[in-house]
């Protein structure tokens, strides 16, 4: 049986992917910043000699968005760096890396949806750092699959979902941008679609045709402002709700206006069936 490294375990898709962990045969490492400090390349060395790893998904990363822009260092230390240690780990033990990104690398000035051959164009510290450690992890190993996703969100966690929830039921009205389009990724989702490649990559002998840079998120591209709207209406929240523009609500980093990805790639590679973002937000509030 095939055993899978998942650091950064306490995070949004770590923790889905223990969730599911039971339903696929496949042993599970679990682990995060205190039994294994991924910024430390010394202790990755030896965490692979102590222990037999076929597979590393790297869950782990530095989130804080606009915080990063002052954290700099911390950023790039787990954003960039553990990225590499992590994936030099991987090619010295001849193991395929499966490395969870953004959308945030891309940046686009038009609004069409984009394949993974999309130019990147990083603003901010946390974009620029998490482009760098794609590029890392595919620099260092051939056996890379790079899994960028958008809006990512679960029933446990900081993140717009559960921010929106709890603040529809404190505030009479809120404003929210209408202006940056992109579609939600259910953590759940992610994790299933991740140990779907693994399922994949493991029964076949000729592995390199998988390796790359995907995308993954829901079905369906809408606006923060819409997605609000819907945890609205499953609330029955009597909130009320104000489009506003992303100039009306300046940050320290820049958000992207455009993060409308094509999943066809991995939807062809890897048969993996791609749920509506509506349908998957009302199983995240209803659980």
């Amino acid at each position: 049986m095939k055993q899978i490294l998942v650091t950064g375990s306490e995070g949004q898709v770590g923790r889905a992917i223990q969730e599911i962990s039971s339903e696929w045969s496949f042993r599970f490492l679990f682990t995060h910043r205190r039994n294994l400090d991924i910024t430390d390349a010394k202790r990755i060395q030896e965490y692979f000699e102590e222990h037999r790893i076929d597979f590393v998904i790297n869950c782990a990363a530095y989130t804080k968005v606009d915080v990063a822009e002052e954290e700099q260092d911390q950023a790039r230390l787990i954003n960039t760096d553990a990225v590499r240690s992590l994936s030099q780990a991987c090619a010295k033990a001849n193991i395929p890396f499966i490395h969870i990104s953004s959308d945030y690398v891309y940046h686009p000035d038009h609004d069409q949806i984009m394949d993974e051959d999309e130019k990147t164009n990083p603003q901010g510290v946390y974009a620029q750092t998490k482009l760098d450690g794609d590029l890392e992890a595919l620099r260092n190993n051939p056996k890379t699959i790079i899994l960028r996703t958008s809006w990512v969100y679960a029933k446990k966690g900081k993140n717009f979902v559960n921010t929106i929830a709890r603040l529809v039921d404190e505030k009479e009205q809120l404003s929210i941008v209408h202006d940056q389009i992109g579609s939600p990724s259910y953590a759940p989702d992610i994790a299933q679609a991740i140990l779907k490649m693994v399922r994949t990559i493991d029964q076949h002998q000729v592995q390199e045709q998988y390796h790359g840079i995907y995308h993954f998120s829901n079905e369906g591209f809408i606006s923060w402002y819409q997605f609000a709207q819907e945890i609205v209406r499953l609330k029955g929240s009597t909130c009320q709700l104000n489009p506003c523009t992303t100039e009306d609500y300046p940050t320290p980093a820049k958000r992207p206006l455009n993060s409308r990805l094509s999943k066809s790639k991995i939807q062809k590679t890897f048969n993996i069936e791609l749920r509506p973002w509506k349908e998957r937000l009302e199983k995240c509030l209803t659980d």
